[in-house]
């Protein structure tokens, strides 16, 4: 986008940011909701104000695109990356759930169920043969709307929101599928951070189901003995591969280093804290007392890459910004 004589360095530089932009969203308000499983609500709450304030930035310039500048919104639309829009927005209706502000909650739901079949029909049209991490997000926005439904369902006591969340849920495994069989492997050693998706949308599936097995109750009878079954062994099965693949990456960014500051790093933060998430909640659903406290040092170690690359945002905004107005004085 040019800059106009009425523009400030900052717009312009702002009309520069991809759609993937919107993993920062997902990585702070999934920390956001890691630090309120282990109960440290303050450091949440700031983490979710965060979280909203870049959402509403970024939801607005959605807006604005969409309006005024059509084709450029379609073409972006047809991309991986534009679906943050609906993860972040369930990412953050979950947090907003576990507040209490069902309603808000639930009117956020709405927005990501409207946004999905749109985007995904987009995204999924235009995949490639040999794809980034990225291309999990189309799993990830899909088990989103299937965590937030089944977080909801628990919440207001609603069966059909369960076995709609239910649906969502094994559809988002069959996207999964899908993905991994467009996902270049040569990402593990060479991408530039969005190929942690790859366990982040194991993570956030293990997540969805942990959410389905806790929806049910004395008060809200969805799953007989053998359906209950089913889901907890599946739930623990993704979450056994989510932390294999969480090994396979870690090992990798070891082995061949990527210190360098990229926008797609947010998709890194987003599956490390998502994997901590997970851990702790299906360690809640399934009684598995012991899983917690893994879950509380990955989420650490996840707050910590958060910081490393929030540093590394913050030096490059600031280049960018420098690096526009040294071009408008020439």
């Amino acid at each position: 986008m040019p800059r106009t004589p009425h523009s400030s360095p900052f717009r312009t530089w702002w009309a520069q940011r991809p759609p993937a932009a919107g993993s920062a969203v997902m990585a702070t308000g999934i920390v956001s909701v890691g630090l309120h499983l282990s109960g440290y609500e303050v450091v949440s709450r700031i983490a979710l104000v965060a979280a909203c304030l870049a959402w509403v930035a970024l939801a607005a310039d959605f807006a604005v695109r969409l309006l005024r500048e059509r084709t450029r919104w379609v073409a972006e639309a047809e991309t991986p990356g534009a679906l943050t829009a609906i993860a972040a927005t369930t990412v953050l209706g979950t947090r907003f759930s576990a507040l209490g502000r069902q309603q808000l909650a639930e009117a956020l739901l709405a927005l990501a169920a409207l946004l999905w079949p749109v985007l995904i029909v987009l995204v999924v049209g235009h995949w490639k043969r040999r794809m980034p991490g990225a291309v999990f997000l189309a799993c990830v926005a899909t088990q989103g709307l299937a965590v937030l439904g089944a977080t909801l369902a628990a919440a207001v006591s609603t069966a059909w929101l369960a076995h709609t969340a239910l649906v969502m849920f094994w559809l988002g495994l069959v996207l999964y599928g899908l993905a991994l069989a467009r996902f270049d492997l040569r990402q593990v050693v060479a991408g530039a951070g969005d190929h942690w998706v790859a366990g982040g949308a194991m993570a956030i599936s293990a997540l969805a189901g942990s959410k389905l097995v806790a929806a049910d109750s004395t008060n809200l009878y969805l799953w007989n003995a053998d359906d209950r079954g089913v889901l907890r062994a599946v739930t623990v099965a993704l979450l056994v591969l989510d932390l294999s693949w969480y090994v396979v990456l870690l090992v990798a960014e070891i082995g061949w280093r990527r210190p360098r500051y990229d926008v797609r790093r947010w998709a890194t933060v987003f599956p490390m804290g998502m994997t901590a998430a997970a851990t702790m909640s299906v360690a809640a659903a399934l009684e598995v007392s012991w899983l917690k406290t893994p879950g509380e040092v990955l989420l650490w170690i996840a707050v910590a890459v958060w910081l490393a690359v929030a540093s590394g945002a913050v030096a490059a905004a600031r280049a960018g910004i420098g690096a526009v107005s040294s071009t408008a004085r020439r």
